[in-house]
């Protein structure tokens, strides 16, 4: 069978491999991957890894099972998990140890991939597999950063920034769940998109740096009740400022690097930071069925992964990047 490999360069980041096929062992099935999605994590781990096969996002349909499993056949439809030994329950060092496409454990850029039955959940027939595989990520994470802690009511205000999978993703979940949102981006004609999406206020950053300002002008100077942060250091205070007494922030991306200060402003408006990432099995198996449509922006061969990777990391896209098999 064919797959990627890391080349541990930025540029080219793959290198297409022949592997030997195996064969799923007790409890486990062997899937025909039929598409992949890119996430910001992937760009990263070609800075750590080296000949590992990348990407955690993928569906496909299952081919061949193994001893004793019951629950699924072949010709199911399945997407999998991004930590495939985060079932369900509470986070731990060793659940997120299986998440895939990192360094150390294989991922989903191959023809045929090897999963446990607890790992992987069915896609339903409103969803195609391109839509399927940009679920296990940036859709269980804007889940996680919304409702983890149900603490939010309809008519809340939220915070979302730019117009990648996770901010998408949230957009939509947070327009069905009856908040108000505002979303920033560098692109009019993406907060154009945003609009039609449902976003109810939108912001240009480069045409207002100072966007935390315009984000208390929208909330009648008290703030929003959530920020989804995906940005990290560079803009962490600003979305501190954007936040209300009392508000709560998820911290789910770093476009901006790892290190950076925090204001003391945290503390005085006593706002809960929660970092996000991504989350169970079983939090995937509620999105695919809660009916919710992905917004998938550009669609890729096979051929074209390193064509895919150099798309995302210039930040051409809006919504998810999908690799088709």
């Amino acid at each position: 069978m064919k797959c990627y490999k890391l080349t541990g360069h930025s540029s080219p980041a793959l290198k297409l491999e022949t592997v030997a096929t195996s064969a799923p062992g007790p409890g486990q099935v062997a899937i025909a991957i039929k598409a992949v999605s890119l996430n910001y994590r992937d760009l990263i781990v070609t800075e750590h890894a080296k000949d590992s096969v990348p990407v955690s996002d993928g569906a496909g349909v299952i081919v061949e099972v193994g001893e004793g499993v019951t629950d699924y056949q072949v010709d199911d439809r399945v997407v999998i998990g991004f930590m495939p030994d985060w079932v369900d329950g509470s986070y731990s060092e060793a659940k997120k140890a299986s998440s895939l496409g990192g360094p150390g454990v294989d991922g989903v850029l191959t023809e045929r991939f090897i999963a446990s039955t607890t790992g992987i959940c069915r896609i339903p027939d409103s969803l195609s597999f391109e839509e399927a595989a940009t679920l296990p990520c940036a859709a269980v994470t804007a889940w996680s950063a919304l409702f983890e802690h149900g603490t939010l009511t309809p008519g809340s205000t939220i915070l979302l920034q730019g117009t990648g999978g996770v901010s998408i993703f949230a957009l939509q979940m947070a327009k069905l769940a009856g908040y108000r949102v505002i979303i920033t981006s560098s692109s009019d004609e993406k907060l154009s998109r945003a609009r039609e999406l449902g976003a109810d206020e939108t912001i240009n950053y480069k045409k207002t740096p100072e966007w935390a300002n315009e984000v208390l002008k929208l909330t009648n100077g008290k703030g929003v009740d959530l920020s989804v942060d995906v940005t990290g250091p560079a803009t962490l205070n600003l979305t501190t400022k954007a936040t209300r007494c009392g508000g709560r922030i998820s911290l789910i991306g770093v476009l901006s690097g790892f290190n950076g200060s925090i204001d003391i402003g945290i503390l005085e408006k006593r706002i809960t930071l929660q970092g996000i990432y991504v989350g169970p099995v079983s939090t995937l198996e509620k999105i695919a069925c809660s009916g919710i449509k992905p917004y998938v922006d550009r669609i890729f061969t096979f051929e074209e992964a390193e064509l895919a990777y150099q798309t995302l990391k210039r930040g051409q896209h809006f919504g998810k990047v999908v690799l088709r098999f």
